[in-house]
């Protein structure tokens, strides 16, 4: 079922939907606050082309987006909190809040280089990935520590990060059903920071769309083990680049 976010959670219709939305950056664990300096879709239900238009940033963004950059430097610890709606749990105990346990799958983060962080538009932009997490040897996966953290996905920026605007590209990828193709689920948002420090360093670029395929190993999978468990079937390759280094 689609439905349209809305801030008030006491006017939320009951979902049968298990989907969730970027909505907070912190920076070494300093919130900025709900919305701010974040591109918020308008809704929290997933993009499952990977060749949609829209791939880069998501779609339909809540308004008034925020003008906000966020001011960060390499090297520190940023977070991106995600939940099943905004402003948090839809109701008490909400089994769907920050997103299913059922939707297991990596979660990645992206950078791209612009001129203005706060008007830049994600189409034809150059990512590259700076971070992921996905399947562990004990079968838990990034969206399993995305949970357990309450949300919050967090990573530190590459401390040889070059100075300047760009546009932070979050992302889930939700595998319950990605033993069908084309039924992969991608979370996606962005938020727009300011970077100081004197590096000189990015990483391999990639475009979206483009840097996912349909038939690619990471998004065209099942996940379920022998005895039905969403444990994966290691190795498990995330999809896109390689992580920057420095």
């Amino acid at each position: 079922m689609k439905f349209v976010i809305v801030a008030a959670l006491s006017v939320l219709p009951a979902l049968s939907t298990a989907h969730c939305v970027a909505q907070r950056v912190r920076v070494n664990g300093a919130d900025n606050g709900q919305l701010v300096g974040i591109r918020v879709p308008n809704s929290n239900n997933p993009i499952q082309n990977v060749n949609d238009a829209n791939f880069g940033c998501n779609f339909g963004y809540r308004t008034p987006v925020s003008t906000t950059v966020i001011n960060v430097k390499a090297g520190d610890k940023v977070g991106v909190q995600w939940g099943h709606v905004i402003g948090g749990a839809q109701f008490a105990n909400d089994p769907d809040h920050p997103i299913a346990k059922s939707h297991k799958g990596p979660t990645i983060q992206y950078l791209a280089k612009v001129d203005n962080a706060a008007s830049a538009q994600p189409s034809g932009l150059k990512w590259f990935k700076i971070a992921e997490d996905g399947l562990d040897g004990s079968g838990k996966w990034g969206v399993d520590r995305m949970i357990s953290a309450g949300g919050w996905v967090d990573f530190t920026l590459p401390t040889c990060l070059a100075p300047g605007q760009y546009l932070l590209r979050t992302e889930i990828i939700a595998l319950h059903n990605g033993n069908k193709q084309g039924q992969a689920q991608f979370y996606i948002g962005c938020a727009q920071i300011n970077v100081s420090g004197s590096g000189t360093s990015a990483g391999t670029t990639v475009s979206f769309p483009g840097a996912y395929s349909a038939n690619d190993p990471g998004i065209f999978v099942n996940i379920y083990n022998a005895q039905g468990q969403p444990t994966g079937n290691p190795p498990y390759k995330i999809p896109g680049p390689a992580v920057m280094t420095c």
